[in-house]
C-alpha cells in the first residue's frame, strides 16, 4: 500500500460508511423512533414531576436532524476507521481478495464492537435505567467495547502464531474459544445492572433492543458491501494498469531494435 492508494482508500471507506449511515438512517427512523416515542410516553405517564422545564431540543428535532446527523457522522467515522484497518489486513489475514477483507472486517466489527458489548450492557430506551448510574453504566459499555476489540485482535495474533503447529482450521478455533473464554469471565467479573421496572412492557423492551440491533446490522453489513465493491474496482484495475504496463515494457524490451 502506498499513500496514494491508502488515501484513496480512505475516501471510500468514508463514501461507504456514508451510504451505510443514509441506510441505517431509514432503519433507525422506521424501527426504531416509533419504540422511543412509546417509551417516553410511557415515562411522562409515570412521572410525578410536573414542572420541568421547557426541552432545549424537541422530540421533532431529535428524531429527524438530530437522528440523521448523528447516525451520518457515524457512519463516516467509522468508514474511515475501518478503511485503515482495510489496509493493514488486506492480505495478511489469509488469501482474500478486497471483497472478503471488506466482509470480514465489517461482520467482525459488528460481533466485537456492538454485539459482544450489547449482550453485557444491552441498550435500553427512555424510563428505563436510573439516571444516577448512566455514567457509570456508559463507562462500562466503552470499557466492554475497548475490551472486545481489543481481545479479537490478540486473538487473530494467537490464531497465526499457532497455524503453522495446529493448521489454519484448528488455530482458528483455539483463538476463537480463547477469546470466547477471556470475554465469558469479562462478562462474569463486571458489574451487572438491572433497572428494568417491573411495570415496562417487556415486549416494548424487546422491540427496541432488536431495532437497534437491525440498525447496527444494517450499517455494517452495507459498508462491507459498498466499501468491497469499491475497493474491489479499485485496487482491480489499479493491478491491470500495472500488469498492461509491465507488460508493454516486456515487449518493448524484446522488440528486435
Amino acid at each position: 500500500m502506498n499513500s496514494i492508494s491508502v488515501r484513496a482508500l480512505l475516501i471510500r471507506g468514508m463514501l461507504a460508511g456514508l451510504a451505510a449511515g443514509a441506510l441505517a438512517l431509514v432503519v433507525a427512523y422506521f424501527l426504531g423512533e416509533s419504540r422511543v416515542d412509546a417509551a417516553i410516553a410511557l415515562e411522562e405517564a409515570h412521572s410525578h414531576d410536573h414542572g420541568g422545564g421547557e426541552e432545549l431540543v424537541g422530540r421533532t428535532m431529535q428524531s429527524t436532524a438530530g437522528l440523521a446527523t448523528g447516525v451520518l457522522v457515524f457512519g463516516v467515522a467509522i468508514g474511515g476507521i475501518a478503511a485503515l484497518v482495510f489496509c493493514y489486513a488486506l492480505g495478511r489475514i489469509g488469501k482474500f481478495g478486497p471483497r472478503a477483507t471488506a466482509a470480514l472486517i465489517a461482520g467482525a466489527a459488528l460481533l466485537t464492537v456492538y454485539v459482544v458489548p450489547f449482550l453485557k450492557y444491552p441498550a435500553n430506551p427512555p424510563a428505563v435505567g436510573n439516571p444516577d448510574t448512566i455514567g457509570r453504566r456508559t463507562a462500562l459499555f466503552f470499557l466492554m467495547v475497548a475490551l472486545s476489540a481489543l481481545l479479537a485482535v490478540a486473538a487473530v495474533i494467537l490464531g497465526k502464531r499457532l497455524a503453522p503447529r495446529l493448521g489454519n482450521w484448528n488455530a482458528t478455533i483455539a483463538a476463537s474459544a480463547a477469546y470466547v473464554v477471556v470475554i465469558g469471565l469479562a462478562y462474569a467479573f463486571l458489574p451487572s445492572f438491572n433497572e428494568v421496572g417491573k411495570d415496562f412492557p417487556a415486549a416494548l423492551l424487546w422491540e427496541f433492543r432488536l431495532a437497534t440491533l437491525a440498525v447496527q446490522a444494517t450499517l455494517w453489513a452495507t459498508f462491507g458491501l459498498v466499501f468491497g465493491y469499491l475497493t474491489e474496482r479499485l485496487l482491480v484495475s489499479k493491478a491491470d494498469a500495472v500488469t498492461a504496463a509491465s507488460g508493454g515494457a516486456n515487449r518493448t524490451a524484446t522488440a528486435p531494435g
